[in-house]
């Protein structure tokens, strides 16, 4: 049986137990709404020079921590870490965010490298080190991956994309060939999730941020079933360790991903709390899921949507979080009213 650290309100949500007020942490907390953040930014030739030096990467991970009581840390990387991994060329450029050398058939596969993903994502390990080395006691460390459907659409289209025409072309197309790809994700993910969990992190959230483009039964086949392999893998190797799925954009089908393993469900913006309570939360904590443009506006609006979140979901195994990242415009004092008001009691 596992003992909780009983400083870590995070991780023992994710066990189970209702917490007033409860944890919060924010996807996308450290990053370009902090000044601190674009000034460490300014001086790398990158994003991908800033996520493969330990020593920035750890920085970039405190900042927030140094500035808000944040019951959570996640490491601050990016999911395409693995596509690099496997050796496909990876860039990220201003203004324009991720570009690929798109992979778009069976055939091209063999352009990836399975064989020493560890040796290219080594720095990731540092940095969880270097991270928890100087976190406070009462912070969980998150690690995290892309799901294997989402981390494809960037595979495939060479960057983001609004229609996923080729991934879907491909996917219904030569459906065998693209289930090479996915099962070649699976078995990355897991190993790349293994090493951050072998390197300290104390809970992992799979982000499957696309998983909103897919109806069933493509939902079920490309979305459901490569994470319930992951976090069986995952449960299997590492049963200490607590597993948060963000599906995005799922709607009606956050029912289909309940009992996959998961010890919570990130909540996009667009689900209703109310139905998230009758209908998921008896099964499996949630986290979510405050619109970040609420965070943005901050003042009253923010006031009542907080108060209505924990009304609603509060009485269940909880952490507040967002309902998508934290956007660039926010102000920095409004993340800290969000954390003073989800810290006060209900």
């Amino acid at each position: 049986m596992t003992v909780l650290p009983p400083g870590k309100k995070l991780l023992r949500v994710l066990a189970g137990e209702i917490i007033d007020p409860p944890p919060i942490w924010l996807m996308r907390q450290a990053g370009r709404y902090l000044p601190e953040y674009r000034a460490l930014r300014a001086q790398t030739s990158g994003f991908l020079e800033l996520c493969l030096t330990p020593a920035l990467a750890a920085e970039v991970t405190l900042q927030p921590i140094r500035r808000y009581a944040m019951d959570g840390a996640i490491l601050f990387s990016d999911i395409l870490m693995v596509p690099y991994g496997l050796g496909q060329a990876v860039s990220f450029r201003d203004g324009e965010g991720p570009v690929l050398e798109p992979i778009t058939s069976a055939v091209e596969l063999g352009r990836l490298q399975p064989v020493g993903v560890r040796d290219r994502v080594a720095p990731i390990a540092e940095t969880v080190q270097r991270v928890r080395a100087e976190l406070p006691d009462g912070v969980t460390l998150i690690g995290f991956a892309g799901s294997p459907w989402t981390v494809a659409t960037y595979m495939v289209e060479g960057g983001s994309s609004r229609e996923f025409a080729r991934t879907k072309r491909w996917l219904y197309g030569d459906p065998v060939g693209f289930a090479a790809l996915i099962a070649q994700l699976i078995e990355t993910t897991v190993d790349y999730l293994c090493l951050q969990i072998e390197a300290g992190v104390e809970a992992v959230q799979l982000f499957d941020s696309w998983a909103g483009v897919l109806a069933s039964p493509a939902f079920e086949r490309w979305v459901v079933e490569p994470n319930v392999l992951i976090i069986a893998a995952l449960n299997e190797r590492h049963p200490e360790i607590p597993v948060i799925l963000f599906p995005r954009g799922a709607g009606v089908n956050y029912g289909s991903v309940i009992d996959i393993g998961a010890a919570a469900l990130g909540l996009d913006t667009a689900v209703p709390v109310d139905w998230a309570h009758e209908t998921l939360q008896p099964h499996v904590a949630l986290q979510g899921n405050l619109d970040p443009q609420v965070l943005v506006t901050g003042g009253d609006a923010m006031s009542c949507e907080v108060r209505r979140i924990r009304s609603w979901l509060g009485g269940g195994p909880f952490i507040f979080n967002l309902g998508h990242g934290v956007v660039p415009e926010t102000p920095p004092e409004h993340v800290a009213e969000l954390v003073r008001l989800v810290g006060a009691p209900s």
